[in-house]
């Protein structure tokens, strides 16, 4: 989970419920917007995150000419549903916003990444509706599932058998034995409130599909868009040598940034915006 920073949302940054047509879906959405946009980006948290993981970014992606859209899956934090819970469903989400934001309907390039678990989401969203992207990032990500399916099984099982806020005590207990740094009494706060506000059963399936999401690779690179690699220089959740190899059968090489974990957005904003508008540029 990111250890977000600060509470403390720019002032710039727009917030609203979209209501997804047909799909039984409010999306909570952040945003920003510029007047003649060089493209627009969809940003897709995460494994218990959320749109806040982004909410450093979003200005400075407009100060660098984008429109910058970041949102709550549904079943997370701000976006409320019911279910479906499955990668389907959230690839289909994604598509669905791009079709209703600006940039899609005014015909301006639309970029889509996925932070971590959103990775595996932006990768399916890519294979199932490949025309509304012009490049596809994975950022901190990886082909599919990952090794740390004991913690993962842990978390399906406590979310079947205890209370959610058990759950968030011994999850927050668990991650700060290990090293995390407490942020401050607001910051630790919200990461409580985010994490009992979401939906269990979408907590559950998002760690299944951390466990059990196959490669999907070969099938990225056949859909022809321009698929870009990033992680910060010392991001451990998929094994660098594993995004290295990725990159490789993408066609392209990884692109690291300094003094990063695997939260670049939160961790080094600017290298973060200043490493993906450059990649932009080069993707059609």
């Amino acid at each position: 989970m990111p250890s977000a920073r600060s509470v403390v949302r720019p002032p710039e940054i727009l917030s609203n419920q979209v209501s997804l047509p047909g799909r039984g879906v409010e999306l909570a959405l952040d945003w920003v917007e510029v007047a003649v946009p060089a493209g627009s980006v969809l940003l897709v948290h995460g494994y218990t995150g959320s749109k806040e993981d982004f909410s450093a970014v979003l200005p400075l992606f407009a100060e660098a000419g984008y429109c910058a859209y970041a949102y709550d899956q549904r079943g997370q934090y701000e976006s409320k549903a019911e279910g479906p819970f499955s990668l389907d469903s959230w690839a289909d989400d994604a598509a669905a916003l791009a079709r209703i934001l600006p940039g899609h309907r005014d015909g301006y390039p639309m970029h889509l990444v996925g932070h971590s678990l959103g990775g595996l989401v932006v990768t399916r969203a890519a294979l199932r509706s490949p025309e509304l992207w012009s490049s596809v990032t994975l950022l901190c990500s990886g082909p599919g599932g990952h090794g740390e399916q004991a913690r993962l099984r842990l978390m399906i099982s406590a979310l079947a058998e205890l209370d959610i806020a058990e759950v968030q005590r011994r999850k927050r207990q668990l991650e700060l034995s290990e090293g995390a740094l407490p942020g401050t009494p607001e910051v630790e706060a919200f990461l409580a409130h985010r994490f009992l506000s979401g939906n269990p059963a979408a907590l559950s399936q998002m760690s299944q599909l951390l466990i059990d999401t196959p490669d999907q690779m070969a099938a990225l690179r056949a859909t022809g868009l321009p698929v870009h690699v990033v992680y910060g220089e010392r991001d451990a959740a998929w094994p660098q040598a594993v995004q290295d190899d990725m990159a490789a059968r993408l066609g392209t090489v990884s692109v690291v940034i300094p003094d990063a974990d695997h939260s670049p957005a939160i961790e080094q904003p600017q290298a973060t915006v200043d490493t993906l508008v450059a990649l932009f540029s080069q993707s059609r």
